[in-house]
């Protein structure tokens, strides 16, 4: 009796001092700093920075990212520049007709773990989505909070400068997309139903198998599964929701705002519309992304090229400020190398090209062809880099409101500064931008929610009960995500998004040949078309 006595307090008094704690504390705040005590180590590791002296620290995270993007760059011979129209011509349909056959040998395995690829058919297309549906779908996920919050800090703290890397970054990194979507279409499983299951997880156990690597090949997706599964309930969801809320308390009036102190009623709302959506698995998500994507990316570039145009005497001093400030920065920590970190961190962080993320769901779309969907990827982070992301530095940068001396401690202010921005030429555009980023919180937020469902699938099964199981866990980390700012978990998610880069670069590394092989076969297609 009295061993079980003890046996009893010892169990109780951890759990009565932790809630005495946390009471003196507030219950997320304990829960946030019990998580970062365990968690701590992997955060350390992964956003290790390497010291280079003279005020220049990097991530190591970065080399394998920006090398592994250069060495693809070569590798297939440029194929981000020489294949640039190509993509946008499979996009708008031109090659359509070399899917449209009755029965086709397919890109992607039917048989759930197979390794053989078979002749299917499924009206009379495999796979789910179109090619441009697979392009918005993973574009939501990666177009968003950084391309408004990310660049602003990247530039107040790089100077003007950090746009040249940044671009620079954008067009290499469109080449480790091609890589790891094309793999992500090539070694995809097809259910009888035609569901299909994609992704980095299918490649490395599948694609290394045929090399020889079949352990390493499995340790390797599993990794990357749990990556990915931590990755879409922090960095793809919580943090999201958690930043939308907090613009959209501070433009109904902050502390005096009806939604002050009730994050959980905005992330109760916004946990329901992802339900509805993400219920009916890619092609629910696809049809909404579809037309979310394009209406935020036309609305976010068309007010940035409003502001540059009103301010036009002064684009010629702009564009002069980031050649100049990329090779002979003033006043900018670790000069000309600091500012290339800047960019280059930005347009990793912003487009994931590497991160083996976009190739779950451009996995998804409805090919023969591997290589076409890897053409329409590479897509991605010029939209999400190139384009989206300049378009922000170009607006901070003309309205003056890059101070290096002074930049946004977090992405909340950064958001602030650029809405601020904006204002200063279009006084209602904060509301606009207001939309915009819980738009692009709401799109990242499903696109992450079927990335880490891939990923749970993966390791427990393709069962109704495991799919409704992650769903309904997804939709409770939207409203805690709202409710409590837990920057430990959120900085843990965030550090495992990074982590599926290790396995992923591995994979692409070894698998780089059968890439081209895909790429001959369909260049080959697309010649004999016209002949």
């Amino acid at each position: 009796m009295k061993k079980f006595l003890l046996s009893l307090f010892a169990i109780i008094l951890p759990i009565l001092t932790f809630a005495q704690e946390a009471k003196e504390m507030g219950i997320d705040e304990k829960i946030d700093q019990v998580f970062g005590d365990a968690t701590g180590w992997f955060v350390s590791f992964i956003f290790y920075k390497i010291d280079f002296g003279n005020d220049v620290k990097v991530f190591w995270v970065l080399f394998p990212l920006i090398f592994g993007a250069l060495y693809f760059t070569f590798y297939f011979k440029f194929i981000n520049f020489r294949g640039f129209f190509k993509s946008i011509n499979i996009v708008r349909g031109k090659y359509d007709e070399l899917d449209h056959h009755e029965t086709l040998v397919a890109a992607g395995d039917s048989t759930p773990g197979g390794d053989s690829i078979e002749t299917i058919a499924i009206e009379g297309h495999v796979g789910e989505v179109s090619h441009f549906q697979a392009l918005t779908a993973a574009l939501s996920a990666t177009v968003g909070l950084g391309n408004i919050a990310g660049v602003a800090i990247a530039v107040s703290i790089g100077g003007a400068g950090a746009t040249f890397w940044m671009i620079v970054a954008g067009f290499l990194g469109m080449a480790s997309k091609f890589v790891e979507c094309t793999l992500g279409v090539k070694y995809r499983d097809i259910d009888e139903d035609g569901t299909v299951y994609g992704g980095p997880m299918y490649y490395l156990t599948k694609g290394l198998k045929s090399k020889g690597l079949a352990g390493l090949g499995k340790v390797l997706a599993v990794l990357f599964a749990i990556f990915v599964i931590g990755g879409s309930f922090g960095g793809g969801n919580m943090f999201q929701v958690n930043q939308a809320f907090q613009l959209v308390e501070h433009i109904t009036g902050g502390d005096d705002s009806f939604l002050h102190g009730r994050g959980w009623l905005f992330g109760l709302v916004m946990a329901i519309l992802v339900g509805i959506v993400i219920i009916g698995g890619i092609k629910k998500i696809a049809k909404v992304t579809d037309k979310i994507v394009p209406f935020m990316v036309v609305i976010y570039v068309a007010a940035s090229l409003f502001v540059i145009f009103a301010n036009y005497d002064l684009i010629g001093s702009a564009f002069a400020q980031i050649w100049n400030g990329a090779f002979s920065p003033e006043g900018i920590a670790g000069g000309a190398v600091g500012v290339l970190v800047q960019g280059f961190k930005r347009a990793a962080f912003s487009n994931e090209a590497g991160i083996g993320s976009a190739s779950i769901a451009h996995s998804a779309v409805k090919t023969k062809y591997a290589a076409s969907e890897g053409m329409v990827a590479l897509l991605e982070p010029f939209i999400d880099t190139v384009v989206v992301c300049t378009m922000t530095a170009l607006v901070l940068i003309i309205t003056g409101f890059v101070d290096p001396l002074n930049p946004p401690a977090n992405d909340a202010q950064a958001i602030l500064l650029t809405s601020s921005a904006f204002a200063s030429s279009i006084s209602w555009f904060p509301y606009v931008l207001t939309v915009a980023v819980v738009l692009f919180a709401f799109s990242s937020m499903i696109s992450w929610s079927y990335y880490g469902f891939q990923g749970w699938t993966y390791l427990f099964g393709r069962t109704k009960k495991m799919e409704y199981t992650y769903k309904v866990i997804f939709c409770l980390f939207v409203i805690v995500g709202a409710a409590a700012s837990l920057g430990s978990v959120i900085d843990f998610s965030d550090a495992m998004i990074f982590a599926m880069m290790v396995p992923n670069m591995i994979g692409l590394a070894i698998l780089a040949p059968k890439v081209k092989e895909e790429l001959n076969k369909y260049l080959d297609a697309i010649k004999s078309r016209k002949v």
